[in-house]
């Protein structure tokens, strides 16, 4: 039975966000904007009302409504556009294209001009190629790009392919194909969809991860690493994936299973890289403070670190005799203060200690209990809802506080690769100590004590804060009872660090970055092993790049060696300097490793001297906003500011972070299904009671059957029965992917641009809906009639505009320098969804002129330019100039036509208010009893009655007192 829902999955409520507020008639016009859950639209997809308008051969506009609607008039039975989309947006990608309109200067850059760096995360170009969902942060930043080029900045907005990786090698293995024809099919593809989409993308910085003169210097970052000890070797336990025949980083793996494809993951020692990211924790930590990045993330980011502050302490092991011997247990702890509470330690089953310290009688259960727990992921042993499971060792330590021998256990909720791999269990205070404790009767000593109870038994645990009890050794000289456990701690490492038994200590959770895969598809990484000696040597930088050898057979060896170790007379080799045999390294990097600093070398691509040139670099830097999924927050984001760090302190980069603003797009779900319950008879259940039956089945209900019923829907024909309603992300396997291609060939790239902004605001996630699209497509239509005037019978446009050399009014100067304050306003803030708002209210109000001034036209053409480039150049066109309208100035308001010179004043019939008017801000008390007497609510008030007094405050109000009647007795 399925009655509740993931967050993720469930369609948001989107409240109206319009400012300033819409007109019924614009309501009626872009109704779209309403998300489905808040409206029902007619299946015809048609408006019940429609504005049309005629222009005659004078300019003059004139407003009907009408039934009908223009744009699908019907001419020969042909559909006729509601504007010419499919020719002009062609012709203006390709006058772009020839003209390269967008292309920022290489060398030739005015670096006196303010800077904007604009960037979307890179995608993998996969062969689905791209769905709606994808252009929404697109969109976004070339409506930013596009903006600040009209202010005058130099923008650098560039666009490239995060290639190598995982889906590339599985999509060869399945098919043969080698995975570098795949990658540039793929990237054809998605570069051909982008630039339908007409995206102001500088296609010369255009660059791959893929491309041997980008990865020579992934190659050469990581050379710097090994150089500065933060990339070394180990034999670590690692997830490995056989299915996959490669190793996943602890990120890559959910529940048990790979993330891609889903398949099982175990555990096993292999010989890994890994990159000391770890050395930069306090730094990354740090530093999140001054960028200005959705709090979330950063949250994420500092719980990923996980740093906190505690003591290590030294348990020496105890021999058969019950005698101190030298062998010393490390434990880091956060609470130092509950030491006196410590009564057993708990080992990894992979602790490198192990072995020595096991007594012989429990050697062989020591042993099984290894091999099981080597069986399991981390996530598996760490779930913290699993029964514990351990085995004693035999053996024991002393406590340096207690001076008491406790025992010394394994179990696999602890892990080797966490802190020491080793703790000092207090069950007292840990739920996981306690369940432990519990399982196999361990001693239970509570040492913290709350302030606001008294607590005689622990028989759960308690972890909060308190007053220290049970916690003094005469003989150790350590007491600590009475003291907050806050103060205690610290009396604790004080004391541990003049007895020689630990030491303060700083932790976190963070892990050092497993940086090698067994895969074919990724960078090669440039060190060689000496064939006498086995010695890892570093290629010299001359060598670079160490280019992939070219396989037909690269699918997983099944034994963990690497696909590049089947390229024989590649992995053999001599060392360039000693010229001795040697090995390469058959590991690659991870698809990772080319995204941690392509934003460096979008602003130098052609640098085949140095990873970017400093002057550039130091103009550039830092991008100043980088929009992306929230998905990446503690792996690309995270692994990109390590290696940003690395190459600020080598002195490659001159800033210290590399991205100043990150945007979080929100998620473009599938349309909404709505779905009913029946019973096993067959018949439909209420939504509202499923939680009191079982064995439901679940139906899809098509839109038109569906009624909204208050806050729930409901079917048409049975109203007792309520529905679910509900949106998912899109996805193949569900079947509610959109292709772009389809939507931009029914209505235009600027009407998908449009509609994608125009669905509500940009960090939400929110349901696709096609019909949806048909409101901003009106928009552009009316717009573009405005501006050209309608159409012949026949649905041709004429040549030119109907806008004319003449002085725009006052009124005319008011509408359009609002709309100019509050898109402006609006892209700014990126809130694109209201800006559009603002625009769809100028055009209504400009229906309305007899006239259109060519100035005002102009003004308005520039400000839709962001959102709707091949129609704003069209219309720039049409209105006279031969330029690209890229870099023409964006129109700033004037702040003498944003203020208001009318007023809303109330009206009084003898002390009581009776209605409103609108007057002139300098209205005269004459002017204002005028206007109040004209008016149908007033006028009933004051026709045929004397006045006695007017008593009138300007701009405040007006009272009329008037004289009272005389009634008869009698009479009424």
């Amino acid at each position: 039975m399925y009655t509740q829902f993931h967050t993720s999955t469930l369609l948001p409520t989107l409240p109206l966000t319009h400012s300033p507020p819409l007109s019924r008639r614009t309501i009626l016009l872009y109704s779209h904007r309403l998300p489905p859950l808040h409206r029902r639209r007619p299946t015809s997809l048609r408006f019940p009302l429609r504005i049309s308008s005629c222009i005659n051969s004078t300019g003059t506009i004139s407003s009907s409504l009408s039934t009908e609607e223009e744009e699908e008039r019907p001419s020969n039975n042909k559909r006729v556009k509601a504007y010419p989309f499919h020719e002009i947006e062609p012709k203006w990608q390709r006058y772009w294209e020839e003209h390269k309109t967008f292309r920022t200067p290489h060398d030739d850059l005015d670096t006196t001009k303010p800077k904007y760096y604009v960037l979307d995360m890179f995608p993998y170009p996969s062969g689905a190629g791209l769905h709606v969902g994808h252009p929404l942060g697109y969109t976004a930043t070339d409506i930013l790009a596009r903006f600040k080029r009209m202010q005058g900045f130099n923008v650098l907005h560039p666009m490239g392919w995060d290639a190598f990786g995982l889906p590339a090698e599985q999509y060869a293995i399945q098919t043969g194909t080698h995975p570098k024809i795949t990658t540039l099919r793929n990237i054809e593809r998605f570069r051909s969809q982008l630039r339908s989409l007409g995206f102001s993308y500088d296609w010369d910085r255009e660059i791959s991860t893929t491309e041997p003169d980008y990865y020579k210097w992934t190659q050469w970052i990581y050379l710097q690493l090994l150089k500065r000890g933060l990339a070394y070797q180990a034999e670590v336990p690692v997830n490995w994936c056989p299915a996959l025949g490669t190793v996943l980083a602890n990120e890559e793996v959910v529940d048990g299973v790979s993330e891609r494809g889903g398949h099982p993951v175990i555990r096993k020692p292999m010989r890994q890289w890994m990159l000391r990211i770890t050395a930069y924790a306090d730094s990354l930590l740090e530093d999140l403070n001054d960028l200005d990045w959705p709090e979330s993330i950063k949250e994420m980011q500092r719980n990923w670190i996980g740093r906190s502050e505690g003591a290590e302490v030294e348990f020496h092991v105890m021999d058969t005799d019950g005698q101190q011997t030298d062998i010393k247990i490390v434990v880091c702890t956060t609470r130092p203060d509950t030491i006196f509470g410590a009564t057993y330690l708990v080992l990894a089953p992979e602790h490198i200690l192990l072995s020595s310290m096991v007594s012989e009688a429990q050697s062989k259960h020591v042993e099984e209990y290894k091999e099981l727990a080597a069986r399991k992921s981390d996530l598996e042993r760490t779930e913290l809802q699993k029964e514990k499971t351990g085995v004693f060792t035999g053996c024991y330590a002393r406590n340096p506080a207690t001076g008491e021998a406790i025992p010394i256990w394994i179990a696999d909720y602890v892990l080797g690769s966490y802190g020491t791999g080793a703790i000092m269990a207090v069950p007292a205070h840990d739920t996981r100590d306690h369940e432990f404790a519990s399982k196999y009767n361990l001693p239970i000593c509570g040492v913290v004590m709350p302030n606001d109870q008294n607590i005689s038994s622990f028989d759960k645990a308690y972890s909060g804060d308190g007053t220290v009890i049970n916690s003094s050794n005469l003989t150790t000289g350590l007491d600590i009872n009475g003291l907050s456990n806050k103060e205690a701690a610290s009396e604790v490492t004080k004391w541990l660090e003049k007895s020689g038994n630990g030491k303060r200590k700083v932790n976190y959770k963070l892990r050092d970055w497993l940086f090698a895969r067994q895969r074919y598809w990724g960078e090669p990484i440039p060190v060689i092993f000496l064939g006498e000696t086995g010695e890892t040597v570093p290629l010299p930088e001359t060598e670079l790049p160490i280019t992939l050898p070219e396989l037909d057979d690269f699918t997983p060896t099944g034994s963990g060696e690497p696909p590049l170790s089947k390229a024989a007379s590649w992995v053999k080799t001599f060392d360039p300097l000693s010229g001795k045999p040697a090995e390469r390294e058959t590991n690659t990097m991870p698809q990772w490793a080319g995204s941690c600093w392509y934003y460096l070398r979008f602003m130098d691509p052609k640098n085949s001297k140095m990873l970017v040139d400093k002057a550039k670099e130091a103009y550039w830097s830092p991008v100043d906003v980088y929009v992306g999924g929230a998905e990446h927050a503690v792996l690309h984001l995270l692994y990109a500011r390590f290696w940003h760090k690395v190459l600020y302190d080598i002195g490659v980069v001159s800033k210290k972070e590399p991205f100043q603003c990150v945007i979080n797009q929100g998620i473009i779900l599938g349309e909404v299904e709505y779905i009913a319950y029946r019973d096993p008879d067959g018949n439909l259940i209420s939504a509202d009671i499923v939680d009191e039956l079982t064995e439901l089945s679940q139906e899809r209900v098509p839109e038109d059957e569906v009624r909204k019923s208050g806050d729930s829907y409901v079917l048409k024909d049975n109203p007792t029965i309520r529905l679910i309603a509900r949106a998912h992300k899109m996805s193949k396997s569900r079947g509610n992917v959109i292709n772009p291609d389809d939507v931009v060939s029914e209505y235009g790239a600027d009407s998908l641009r449009l509609y994608e902004m125009f669905m509500g605001p940009l960090r939400d996630s929110k349901p696709w809906n096609t019909s949806g699209i048909e409101g901003v497509h009106r928009f552009l239509a009316r717009a573009w009639r405005l501006i050209v005037g309608s159409p012949s019978p026949s649905g041709e446009f004429k040549d030119g505009t109907v806008a004319l050399d003449e002085e725009p009014s006052p009124d005319q100067l008011r509408s359009l320098h609002k709309c100019i304050d509050k898109v402006t306003e609006e892209i700014e803030a990126t809130r694109f969804n209201t800006g559009i708002s603002a625009m769809m209210e100028f055009i209504n109000a400009a229906y309305k002129w007899k006239k259109l001034p060519r100035s005002t036209a102009e003004a308005f053409v520039l400000l839709l330019s962001p959102y709707a480039p091949h129609m704003a150049e069209e219309l720039w066109s049409r209105l006279g100039h031969s330029n690209s309208l890229a870099h023409e100035p964006f129109p700033k308001a004037n702040p003498e036509y944003l203020k208001e010179s009318t007023l809303v004043l109330p009206v009084q019939i003898n002390g009581k208010t009776r209605g409103t008017i609108e007057v002139e801000k300098e209205c005269s008390e004459e002017d204002a009893f005028r206007l109040a007497s004209q008016d149908s609510r007033l006028s009933k008030f004051l026709d045929g009655q004397k006045v006695k007094k007017r008593i009138y405050v300007p701009g405040k109000i007006l009272n009329v007192i008037l004289d009272a009647k005389k009634v008869k007795v009698g009479q009424r």
